[in-house]
């Protein structure tokens, strides 16, 4: 009976302490400042380096909510990929994706390790 007072005091309680009012969460004390102008900006970089084989590059330019560029990678098989896009408004991203070359199969570059071979050590002397 003591078990069923105080569980029914606690919800008591808890019903009580409601408060009246509904919750509303503190205003945000930082405003982020409104862009004066739509983005503009222009890019580019590129990379060729012969001792790993790396050439690619890439630009793109921006003017508002229309946007171009490209940008090209040399591929591991020899191929160079060239992709160009643009993004104009709600369009989406449209790419023109082509490959200049020809794939290249190397097979020395491809080809298995030998197979290394073990051998058991020799027996010391003092456990003959």
């Amino acid at each position: 009976m003591a078990l069923k007072v105080a569980l029914l005091s606690a919800l008591v309680a808890t019903a009580l302490a409601r408060p009246d009012t509904p919750y509303h969460p503190p205003a945000s004390s930082y405003h982020a400042p409104a862009p004066d102008a739509p983005p503009r900006y222009d890019y580019n970089y590129a990379v060729v380096d012969d001792y790993s084989g790396n050439n690619y590059n890439a630009q793109e330019a921006r003017n508002g909510y229309d946007t171009q560029g490209s940008y090209y990678v040399q591929l591991a098989d020899g191929r160079l990929q060239r992709v160009t896009y643009t993004v104009n408004g709600d369009s989406g991203f449209v790419a023109d994706v082509t490959y200049e070359g020809e794939a290249q199969y190397t097979p020395q570059s491809y080809a298995p390790a030998p197979a290394p071979s073990y051998r058991p050590a020799p027996i010391p002397p003092a456990y003959q």
